[in-house]
């Protein structure tokens, strides 16, 4: 399992309270917390190393490359706008482990060593951005490049998406309301019952839950589609021969740069992704409850296609836990439900390929006062009511019974 340390970067300066510091990264991945606490960050820094990662051992970069002096500050984390997160002077800890590849920032030096932990799922990793409403409005990748890399990594996947969709799309929010895309003219509309509108004239709920389910419908089908014809994932032997042929060929004095380039190019072509890490920033925005519920239900089922498969959420909805909890209760039931009528029950609940294995779930609560992580308790795998988003909710009550306490005193 991938893990991650982070310790004084950005608004993180203790980091996780448990486990020497070491964070899961399991098939659902939730972090919650205040404004500035650094959920984002957490999440950026995962998709930067588990790129860093597939780059490596896809053959890309050789490790000396990503190691060089300032590398990673001023080139990798510039993606995510993360550069200057760095503390001054910089004491900053930075540790991934995953599956072929640890790496490790400290003192200022990224040190890169091979893990080998058993077989490894080459994935497709897509960053889902808070800003995406604002795809709707852009159809052009470099339009938006300089302003944020992701999301401009997103319209071009969100302009395949439009490619690859066969029939309008059904969405998860209010009743028979369809995606389609007309690809002549490259526009996406949503169609209810009785009307049609441009996706750039509908509602910022709309315009935040298109771009994410489709992308991720997309990325997902593709992997899925990929990982059908891979005989197996990547074994360390497998991996072990893989560098052995690269290093023979980066280190060949009869190859020029460019015949080099078209090598490991092609050696690298022998890569078949089978796992698709969807990383998503508040996935609930400008959402309806019930609709949070439907988006969930379909990213959760998205990401059930493949074992390697990952979600990673950060989130400020408490409803989100609540139905993460609907999830994992109802996988524990699922194989028990045989007769009709209580499949169609189950069913009304919650689609049965859109629930979790309590294994697969882990919580992480971030505190932007004193920049600690604690992992969320779970009773018998269903997570806890006592985080902050429900103390939020407890809070207001209470704030409610002390107006009515001064209400009586009047």
């Amino acid at each position: 399992m991938n893990k991650i340390k982070i310790k004084n970067f950005g608004p993180i300066r203790e980091g996780y309270q448990s486990d020497d510091g070491w964070m899961d990264i399991k098939k659902v991945t939730l972090f919650i917390g205040n404004q500035g606490s650094g959920k984002s960050v957490v999440a950026k820094l995962i998709s930067t190393f588990t790129w860093i990662e597939k780059a490596l051992t896809r053959g890309d970069y050789d490790k000396r490359y990503f190691e060089r002096k300032n590398k990673l500050k001023n080139q990798y984390l510039t993606y995510h706008r993360l550069e200057n997160y760095f503390p001054k002077p910089d004491n900053a800890v930075i540790d991934y482990r995953g599956e072929s590849y640890n790496m490790l920032y400290e003192n200022g030096n990224l040190t890169i060593t091979d893990a080998n932990n058993g077989s490894y799922s080459l994935p497709q990793i897509m960053y889902v951005p808070a800003d995406r409403n604002f795809m709707a409005n852009v159809r052009t990748p470099k339009a938006l490049k300089q302003i944020s890399p992701s999301l401009s990594e997103m319209v071009t996947e969100m302009i395949n998406a439009g490619q690859a969709m066969k029939s309008p799309m059904l969405l998860p929010v209010n009743e028979e309301t369809y995606v389609e895309y007309n690809k002549l003219n490259d526009i996406f509309y949503i169609k209810g019952k009785d009307y049609r509108i441009k996706l750039t004239e509908a509602s910022s709920g709309f315009q935040s839950i298109v771009p994410l389910l489709l992308v991720s419908w997309y990325l997902s089908d593709s992997v899925q589609k990929q990982s059908a014809n891979a005989k197996e994932l990547l074994t360390s032997e497998q991996r072990e021969r893989f560098r052995k042929r690269f290093k023979e060929i980066n280190d060949n004095p009869n190859l020029t740069d460019e015949l080099k380039r078209i090598a490991l190019s092609e050696l690298g072509k022998e890569f078949t992704k089978t796992a698709f890490i969807n990383i998503v920033e508040e996935p609930e925005q400008n959402l309806y409850p019930s609709s949070q519920r439907g988006m969930l239900n379909s990213l959760t089922a998205f990401n059930n296609i493949n074992r390697g498969n990952k979600l990673v959420m950060t989130t400020h909805s408490p409803y989100l836990i609540n139905y993460l909890t609907i999830a994992v209760k109802a996988h524990l039931l699922k194989d028990k439900v045989r007769t009709p009528e209580l499949e169609k029950k189950f069913h009304d609940i919650i689609p049965k390929n859109s629930t979790i294995h309590p294994d697969d779930l882990v919580i992480y609560e971030l505190n932007e006062k004193d920049g600690t992580i604690i992992r969320l308790m779970d009773y018998n795998g269903l997570p806890s009511d006592e985080n902050y988003l429900n103390q939020q909710l407890a809070e207001s009550n209470e704030l409610f019974a002390q107006l009515l306490e001064i209400q009586q005193a009047l």
